[in-house]
């Protein structure tokens, strides 16, 4: 992980300082650099975390995705709906976890074109170990309590409604 700022001021209050000056406090300035922030040190964390496993968080996801489906597999189009993202990502997510040894394709029996995902033995083994280590770090929110993330959690949950992520 890279070696901290450590500067002597907190340069989003003082950008958000100068966007007050030049065009008027816009409050979700603000919110918008802190939660792009925060992104980037816990992504950091996490995948510092992780990288020993060969995964990455968005592998990671994977295979807890994986893990949690009754059978272990879920079609490909299912993957990227669940984990809300472009079917090319979910192809190369699943290949580097396959090349890994983690996980195994096969096509869907149910459908002609689709290709069904499933966990292997040592993705299994591998999902346990990285998520012991993850929850030993809190996921890298060690610094709220746990009121703090269950507010976290319902503070970014009307942005995910309006983003169409799922119904109310």
């Amino acid at each position: 992980m890279p070696k901290p700022l450590s500067l002597s001021f907190d340069p989003i209050a003082r950008a958000d300082d100068l966007w007050r000056q030049r065009w008027g406090a816009v409050p979700a300035m603000g919110a918008i650099t802190s939660v792009m922030r925060a992104h980037q040190i816990l992504l950091a964390q996490v995948d510092a975390v992780v990288k020993p496993y060969g995964l990455t968080f968005a592998r990671y996801e994977a295979l807890v995705l994986l893990t949690f489906s009754r059978a272990g597999e879920l079609p490909m189009s299912k993957i990227g709906e669940r984990l809300m993202v472009h079917p090319t990502s979910v192809t190369n997510t699943i290949d580097r976890l396959v090349k890994s040894g983690y996980v195994a394709k096969r096509p869907n029996p149910n459908d002609g074109r689709g290709t069904l995902a499933s966990i292997t033995e040592r993705g299994r083994e591998i999902v346990e170990e990285a998520t012991r280590d993850l929850m030993a770090m809190d996921f890298g929110l060690s610094a709220y309590s746990e009121e703090e993330c269950a507010e976290i959690f319902s503070m970014l949950r009307p942005l995910r409604i309006a983003a169409g992520d799922f119904e109310q």
